[in-house]
């Protein structure tokens, strides 16, 4: 690691577009413009980053350009832009055909409308833990949760945020998750022993989130409208339970979501009247639009972020931090910030931790921390950081199916998951509370395993 390029310098045109794009989407909200965070669109900013990298980057223009299409046609990013496309095409369909409406409805006929936040918390963390991947879980769950809190009076942004809460939630527990995975893999251990780890920390804040939920979920706290009986289709819901139910058993995202698409299409075919193949292909059409601008700030970001790597922005950050470390407790603390910030950058905390995973290994060797600790960190820290950016993928997906009812600023405030998960994490480092597993069979270093 030594040898390779460290420099603030990497980190100018990443920090460049941060500002751009939240900085006017401030000033316009502050200066009480409608929508402000849509006056200027992330793909426009990210672009403005882009620039900056190849004016401020030493190196040919043809160098930086390779570096640039790297981190474009990086698997990941990849990956990302064709689950948002089918998400959307999904979404867009079933929502022709009724699905979405039928799925509401039969929701608000059974759930009280207090339980709808708190419901949807727990769903998106069971759909989450047992698929591995807290996008598919607001694929899955986005179009319902923003029609329930429409017909249902509940915050919009309550909703949504507990949406992400509870994939979030998942996401960092799973032990099928690419997260739990390059985390025990970097520090050579089980994953079940980290998922023991880790559940001590997440389930207090899992448990107040759905208590703080249920308290604030009630309708009459909001402007709410009149609640009443509401008809629904149980045959037009069964795309939604089909890709529940799919992803549940652990099968390919992609395959899902086109069995869902065709699903909802052959439905609309034979239940709604002039739903025609020429309009299920406009509707999938349309469904890859709605998702342009996520897939054109993913697929920018993942060039930039690597042009940002190359350029020894992310070593800056590591060497940083490596010189604020003295003892367990700020190794711990070390690692965590790290791999957050580095998250920050990249957007995606899969690769924040294969990018930090070798270095927290080191960290956690020399000041003799149980490895089963620092994979449980920097998979926590590296989740709340993606579920909190606005330019991370969930957070522009969950958006996206708002429509612009609502902004990154209205979800922030009910983020309650992600902040109680960081703040017991940081108090368990310094009252070990959640150590009992780790007590209990302590970590031989000598041997590289538990006793």
């Amino acid at each position: 690691m030594s040898q390779e390029k460290s420099s603030f310098r990497g980190l100018v045109p990443l920090l460049i577009f941060i500002f751009i794009y939240l900085g006017t989407g401030c000033y316009l909200q502050f200066t009480g413009t409608e929508m402000a965070f849509y006056q200027l669109k992330s793909p426009v900013a990210i672009f403005v980053g882009i620039i900056s990298a190849f004016v401020i980057f030493k190196g040919s223009f043809n160098e930086n350009f390779d570096n640039f299409l790297k981190g474009c046609g990086n698997e990941d990013i990849i990956i990302m832009c064709i689950v948002y496309l089918l998400a959307g095409a999904f979404a867009q369909v079933s929502s022709a055909m009724g699905g979405v409406d039928s799925a509401v409805n039969f929701a608000l006929d059974y759930i009280s409308p207090q339980y709808i936040a708190a419901g949807i918390f727990v769903i998106a963390g069971f759909i989450s833990t047992a698929t591995g991947t807290s996008v598919g879980a607001i694929v899955s769950l986005g179009p319902i949760g923003v029609g329930l809190a429409e017909k249902s009076g509940v915050s919009l942004g309550l909703v949504l945020a507990a949406l992400l809460g509870g994939a979030i939630f998942g996401d960092n527990l799973s032990v099928i998750s690419d997260t739990t995975i390059a985390a025990t893999r970097t520090q050579g251990v089980e994953m079940r022993d980290k998922f023991r780890v880790n559940l001590m920390v997440a389930a207090p804040a899992a448990l107040i989130t759905i208590i703080l939920l249920i308290i604030f979920g009630e309708p009459s706290n909001f402007l709410s409208p009149e609640i009443g009986v509401y008809g629904y289709s149980t045959v037009k819901i069964l795309p939604y339970i089909l890709v529940l139910g799919l992803s549940l058993i652990g099968m390919n995202v992609f395959f899902v979501l086109t069995i869902g698409i065709l699903s909802a299409g052959f439905l609309g075919l034979i239940l709604v009247p002039n739903f025609s193949l020429l309009v299920l292909s406009e509707n999938i059409y349309t469904g890859f639009l709605n998702m342009t601008e996520i897939f054109l700030l993913s697929f920018l970001t993942g060039g930039l972020a690597q042009m940002v790597k190359t350029a020894g922005g992310i070593n800056w950050l590591i060497k940083k931090i490596q010189t604020m470390i003295s003892g367990k407790k700020s190794a711990l603390i070390g690692i965590g910030v790290l791999v957050g910030l580095v998250d920050m950058a990249v957007a995606n905390n899969t690769v924040a931790i294969i990018i930090n995973g070798p270095i927290a290994k080191k960290i956690s060797d020399k000041y003799q921390v149980d490895p089963r600790k620092t994979a449980t960190i920097l998979d926590i820290f590296s989740c709340v950081a993606q579920g909190l950016i606005p330019y991370g993928a969930q957070m522009l997906i969950l958006i996206g199916f708002a429509k612009g009812a609502v902004n990154f600023f209205d979800i922030l405030p009910f983020l309650w998951y992600q902040g109680l998960l960081f703040v017991l994490t940081i108090l368990s480092i310094f009252i070990p509370f959640a150590d009992y597993y780790i007590k209990k069979y302590p970590w031989n270093f000598e041997k590289g395993k538990a006793e």
